[in-house]
């Protein structure tokens, strides 16, 4: 009959349920239409004033390693959130008032899980992926039963710790039931069916109204066997239980089994409805539930659990690509108490200890490859550029990003060429050995040309109008004859080689015993005069060299030096490889061997009289001291520079 009644009950509320209004919804008071939420302190319909929040973020700078407190959370306090702002090598610690630690406690890092302490359980996360930026984190629905201490083992700067507790006022009492509800009516969709009692009475229950302190109207509690004189026409009367008697009471058949098998587990003793006199198990109804013996807690299975290596995660690679290396924790721990405490790591000699280090290996490093060789010089002649194509290109040949590869390895792709000097200047050969003219006054010769990198003729104005000269004067003396044209001999051609010219002194003289006087042209000018010019080659020159005149000297003083071009040119002035080598005009040559003389700057002296520690301490390189230090410091400079010149 009685669960004739509760099925009753139950279609009776599934119908007032499916009556709903459509479009209406429960508050939180259980009303249908109502708009009442739950608060931030979990109050139903709380107006945010039955708690305090509070929450704040440390962020000091921090210089010693170790433990440092950041926070400490309360007694009673709820909804407790301790997070790292950001990712680092720091690691957030908790311990009670009383010393004792629950997570990374003595200096042992534990690994992330659910740990409990203060009353409460703490759910401690530390992401492990290599992408992840998130920090540490404590968590913990609350309410404490002690004060905690927060702590963070500082390792690195840190990066913020946020911090956000709720502490409940001691004068709000969160109802247990909505007012206005009956005991026994469904709560948020759900039929919660109150105890049974052996008392008679009628009396009617009076609840009061946890908002107003008024009391609210009176309704009958709905107990099996029991009814209100007045009952609505919908609802069904129960069918009273049968009666239970004293030939039946409670008898303990045993316990349950260990909730471990070592390290302190708990048992509770079972209770069966037995015949006082046959001991048989009959159904509970027999027996009155309100004399049922409350099972208390046996401690059982109290030797310790085996201890055991809690191996911790492994960290990120020391390395992005290519070999590196990563570490974990490896602890010995045992389980006592439903605790896993930290013991020697002697207790876990009978197990071979886990590694501690590992190598690793994310992917092999990408390299940098050379993919064309050096181009040409960007300029025909002086200084410029020449480059190169040079890639990262990762181990499956692909080309990647620069910054995939180390960039402290990377092959230049650029740099500098000499292609000697400009076109303008003017190339000389050597002047020739024999004056045109065997006696009186004749010439020398050498040859001038403008050359370019290509080794070309250019106008004159493509190496300045200061052109060298091609002639210079030479005299072997006085010439002797009588009255007639005197042809001297040919002087020598003007050029060794190639097409030049042999010059000749053409004089009018008349001739004297052992000598001769020189007259005027005209006393000849009925003679033939003979030509004082003609062309001549010699031979095919082949190759020579040519030279530019000197640069300006490197250096001003102590030593520099200053370089010519030198090029072995053909007939037709170009390029030749068969000159002489032995013949070769320098290139290079010391110039300005001098030493320098410092200049002296009055303002440059040394401030201190212990200078000469800066200098030995080299800290000439800091503005301060190269200037409080002034002579002393300049003074090391021009050594450095010098002999840095002489190497």
């Amino acid at each position: 009959m009685f669960v004739s009644y509760l099925i009753l009950t139950l279609l009776y509320f599934q119908t007032a349920v499916l009556a709903r209004p459509e479009g209406e919804s429960i508050g939180c008071d259980d009303y249908l239409g109502s708009d009442k939420v739950a608060d931030k302190c979990g109050i139903c319909g709380g107006d945010n004033t039955g708690c305090k929040v509070v929450s704040g973020v440390f962020k000091h700078t921090l210089t010693n390693l170790g433990y440092h407190k950041i926070v400490e959370i309360p007694e009673g306090a709820i909804k407790i959130n301790i997070t790292e702002m950001s990712k680092s090598n720091n690691y957030l610690a908790l311990r009670s008032r009383s010393g004792r630690s629950i997570i990374n406690g003595n200096w042992a890092i534990d690994r992330p899980g659910r740990y409990e302490g203060g009353g409460t359980t703490f759910t401690y996360k530390r992401p492990n992926e290599i992408s992840s930026t998130a920090g540490e984190s404590f968590l913990a629905d609350g309410p404490t039963d002690e004060i905690l201490d927060v702590y963070m083992i500082h390792q690195q700067p840190n990066p913020g710790i946020h911090y956000k507790y709720i502490i409940p006022e001691a004068n709000v009492i969160s109802p247990q039931l909505p007012p206005h509800r009956r005991p026994g009516e469904p709560f948020n969709g759900q039929l919660e069916l109150t105890g049974g009692t052996d008392h008679e009475d009628e009396n009617l229950h009076r609840e009061t109204d946890t908002h107003t302190g008024q009391a609210t109207a009176t309704f009958p509690v709905i107990q099996p066997g029991r009814f209100p004189s007045h009952q609505p026409d919908n609802q069904v009367p129960a069918v009273q239980p049968p009666r239970r008697n004293r030939e039946h009471n409670w008898k303990q058949v045993g316990t349950t089994e260990c909730t471990t098998s070592c390290g302190k587990g708990l048992r509770y003793p079972i209770f069966r409805c037995v015949n006082r006199i046959s001991h048989e198990e009959v159904s509970e109804s027999y027996c009155d539930t309100s004399t049922k013996p409350t099972p208390e807690e046996e401690a059982c299975n109290i030797f310790p659990c085996p201890a055991f290596w809690d191996i911790g995660e492994w960290s990120e690679c020391s390395k992005t690509c290519g070999l590196g290396m990563q570490h974990r924790q490896v602890l010995c721990r045992q389980v006592y108490a439903n605790r896993t405490l930290m013991v020697q790591q002697y207790r876990c000699h009978h197990l071979e200890k886990p590694e501690t280090t590992s190598t690793c290996q994310l992917k092999i490093c990408s390299e940098w490859q050379i993919q064309t060789e050096w181009t040409s010089c960007s300029v025909p002649c002086g200084v410029g550029q020449r480059t190169r194509d040079v890639k990262c290109v990762s181990n499956l040949g692909d080309i990647v990003d620069d910054e995939e590869c180390n960039m402290k390895l990377r092959p230049n792709d650029i740099e500098n060429c000499d292609m000697g000097p400009c076109a303008k200047s003017w190339f000389l050969t050597e002047w020739s050995d024999r004056c045109s003219a065997d006696c009186g006054a004749g010439v020398r010769t050498r040859s001038v040309v403008c050359m370019t990198n290509h080794v070309s003729s250019l106008p004159l104005e493509g190496c300045g109008n200061n052109r060298p000269s091609e002639t210079i004067s030479c005299d072997n003396g006085p010439c002797v004859g009588k009255v007639e044209w005197f042809a001297g001999s040919w002087s020598q051609c003007s050029i060794e080689c190639g097409s030049g010219t042999q010059q000749r002194e053409v004089i009018c003289i008349r001739k004297t015993e052992g000598s001769f006087d020189a007259l005027n042209p005209y006393e000849c000018s009925f003679l033939e005069r003979p030509p004082s010019q003609q062309s001549c080659y010699l031979k095919p020159c082949g190759a020579k060299w040519f030279n530019t005149e000197w640069s300006t000297c490197s250096k001003s003083c102590e030593g520099g030096f200053r370089v010519r071009e030198v090029r072995c040119l053909s007939d037709d002035l170009t390029p030749s490889n068969q000159c002489d080598p032995q013949f070769k005009p320098e290139e290079k040559e010391p110039c300005n061997t001098q030493d320098c003389i410092p200049e002296i700057d009055e303002n440059c002296k040394d401030k201190y009289y212990n200078c000469n520690v800066v200098v030995q301490a080299r800290l000439c390189v800091y503005t301060y001291y190269k200037t409080a230090c002034c002579a002393s410091c300049t003074r090391v400079a021009n050594r450095q520079s010098g002999f840095l010149g002489r190497r």
